[in-house]
Order: structure tokens, then sequence, then C-alpha cells
């Protein structure tokens, strides 16, 4: 993302603004917390307090930058909005998420809101998953 779209969202663009959106953009895994955002903008030597970090995160929800997660069992978590959409797998062990796109799964979900007499405007789907004992 570039200072352009951080203007046609509505935001100045800010030096914050502008680390915050680059760690989001290369994040690895690519659902951070605030906490995982400042952690790794600490150690790439950035001084942006906590505060601002979540302020940032939330003002970027705001202008559809960013979509939040609340999944069972654990804080927020932030990803960048690509317009895609996609479903997640979050592990009950160490809290990691697997993000997945299924067509049948995506299909039965509008048939079920049809057979009710609605249209699916939008829906979240969260499986939570362990490994398979071996």
């Amino acid at each position: 993302m570039s200072n352009a779209e951080l203007k046609k969202a509505g935001l100045k663009v800010t030096l914050p603004r502008l680390k915050i959106l680059e760690m989001l953009e290369n994040a690895d895994p690519r659902h951070m917390s605030a906490e995982d955002v400042y952690r790794q903008l600490i150690e790439a030597g950035e001084e942006i307090g906590l505060a601002t970090v979540y302020r940032v995160l939330t003002q970027f929800e705001a202008a559809g930058l960013v979509v939040r997660h609340n999944f069972d069992g654990g804080h927020a978590l932030f990803e960048l909005d690509d317009g895609e959409h996609h479903d997640h797998m979050v592990s009950v062990e160490d809290g990691s998420v697997i993000e997945f796109m299924d067509e049948v799964i995506e299909k039965r979900q509008k048939q079920i809101a049809e057979e009710h007499g609605y249209e699916l405007v939008d829906h979240s789907l969260v499986l939570y998953v362990r490994p398979k004992a071996k």
C-alpha cells in the first residue's frame, strides 16, 4: 500500500501509520495481534508505543484497510483486507491461524440461507482444530 492508498482511506500519512502498514504487509504469520506488531516494531528499532499501535489498527479497521478477528480464547488478530474471502482454522493448541477457501462450503452456505428465505451477504467461518493423534 502506498501513501495514496492511506489518503484514499481518509487517513493522514504519518510515520507510525506507514510503519504499521509495512509490518502488516510483510507479516508472517499473516494474522497479528497489536502486541505482535508492537514487538516487531521494537525489534526493527522503531519507537512507536503500544497505544499508538492500537489506535492505528483501530483506524485501519474503520477505514477498511484491515480486518479484526476475535477468535475464541485469544485477543484480537488483524490482517490486511485484500478483498479476497477466506475462512479460518485456529489451532486450539498453539493459537496458530490457517486460512482456507472451499467452494463447496461457500456454495452450501448460500444454499442454506436461500432455503430459509435469505440472501447471504457475508459470513465468518472459524474451525477450531488440533493436530490428529498419530
